[in-house]
């Protein structure tokens, strides 16, 4: 089985990246895909946080172990699986690139598609430039004490499924890619 992701940013309006991968593939094999597809380096620490339908967080998933003395699960990206917690189609996402500054995408696991494979993930549509990685220190000051405090500000409910619609999709100048 397949789980295909779209991905956007709220720094960059054109920028959408759609990943196809196992279900049973690992977080750090999507963390891996995303961060190739965006040309980033591995050296950061990121984040994946599965969200309700209102954006709001509910389980993290993370590169490293955390010691945490909470109620809460602890779910470690190398071992954790896609199919573990993601079984929705239209399932939330962020995944946080830029930890220091609170920096993300928006995720939409936006279908499951039965009795398929690969071998390795798939950028199967991409479109736009990625926001930088890093910001600079000037960069970080302009941002101010918390840029994500309200995620109302970054992303409406319908961005994802009315922002990318198949068919406009489909018109975008758009590149395949695979790893």
């Amino acid at each position: 089985m397949l789980y295909r992701f779209l991905i956007i940013s709220n720094e960059v309006e054109d920028f959408m990246r759609e990943i196809k991968i196992n279900a049973d593939a690992t977080f750090l094999q999507l963390n891996n895909a995303i961060l190739q597809s965006c040309g980033y380096d591995d050296k950061e620490i990121t984040s994946f946080t599965i969200c309700d339908d209102d954006w709001e967080k509910e389980q993290e998933i993370t590169l490293e172990e955390m010691d945490t003395s909470s109620d809460q699960d602890s779910y470690v990206m190398a071992t954790t699986r896609l199919n573990e917690l993601l079984i929705d189609e239209k399932q939330h996402l962020i995944y946080t690139f830029d930890m220091l500054a609170d920096r993300m995408f928006f995720m939409e696991l936006s279908q499951i598609i039965p009795r398929q494979s690969l071998d390795d993930p798939v950028v199967s549509r991409q479109q736009g430039t990625p926001p930088p990685q890093r910001l600079d220190f000037d960069q970080l000051m302009s941002l101010g004490p918390s840029t994500v405090a309200d995620n109302d500000s970054y992303i409406d409910d319908d961005m994802i499924s009315e922002g990318y619609d198949e068919e406009e999709i489909s018109d975008l100048d758009i590149t395949d890619g695979d790893f």
